[in-house]
């Protein structure tokens, strides 16, 4: 009976799949086993925790930063949706309603246990995973959020006096207190607030309102603009 279950491990080992989905179980595999164990994870035993050989799993990544890329360009390129932007820039929504309604998305499908853990692994082991992604966030999502600040405070609008780095971190305090609800969930495993949504309407309604204020009495048309 033993060597029956013997010949079904490997044979199960020995598997044939086609290239393109041979690749994909071990891109969901590597987003698995980063998310566990970090960047400091061996290839090795990546390869044995899929059933392959090493050699197999070189040959669609050469090298592990092949593969920590292609991690990168699934879990923070790829859930990066283009209507989310737009969203944020629907002036014919409340920008309350457009916070909550983007923090809500963003939340349910790009925070998730393996984005928070990856991201997390990567600030600590020195891939420059963190700089790109707050790069791609400064341009797609907070310099938008601060113009719409600007907008609905009825401050000058960007061309005229451009965005400080005071504005951006007004911006920043919304997502940071997203992202740590996510932080204290997945890496502290300490409990958070149920209800999702009302957290991220809380957060937006204790944040917003004092963004607006000192927006309106800070941004004027005779602060410097940039050469």
């Amino acid at each position: 009976m033993a060597s029956t279950t013997t010949k079904t491990a490997d044979s199960s080992k020995r598997q044939r799949f086609a290239p393109a989905e041979r690749e994909r179980l071990i891109v969901d595999g590597a987003i698995q086993f980063f998310a566990e164990v970090g960047f400091a994870g061996q290839t090795r035993e990546l390869a044995q925790r899929l059933g392959i050989s090493q050699p197999l799993l070189y040959r669609y990544f050469p090298t592990k930063q092949d593969l920590i890329e292609r991690v990168y360009d699934e879990v923070f390129i790829g859930r990066w949706k283009s209507e989310w932007e737009e969203l944020i820039a629907d002036r014919d929504i409340l920008l309350r309603d457009r916070l909550i309604g983007f923090y809500d998305a963003y939340a349910s499908e790009a925070l998730t246990y393996e984005w928070i853990r990856i991201y997390m692994f990567a600030g600590l082991t020195g891939e420059d995973i963190n700089r790109r992604y707050i790069e791609l966030l400064e341009h797609r999502l907070l310099i938008p959020v601060a113009t719409e600040i600007r907008a609905a405070a009825g401050a000058p609008d960007p061309d005229t006096v451009p965005i400080s780095a005071l504005e951006i971190e007004a911006a920043w305090n919304i997502h940071a207190a997203v992202f740590y609800y996510f932080v204290r969930k997945f890496i502290y495993r300490t409990p958070v607030e149920p209800d999702l949504v009302a957290y991220i309407t809380d957060t937006v309604d204790r944040t917003l309102d004092g963004a607006l204020t000192v927006t309106s009495e800070s941004v004027d048309t005779d602060s410097p603009k940039a050469a």
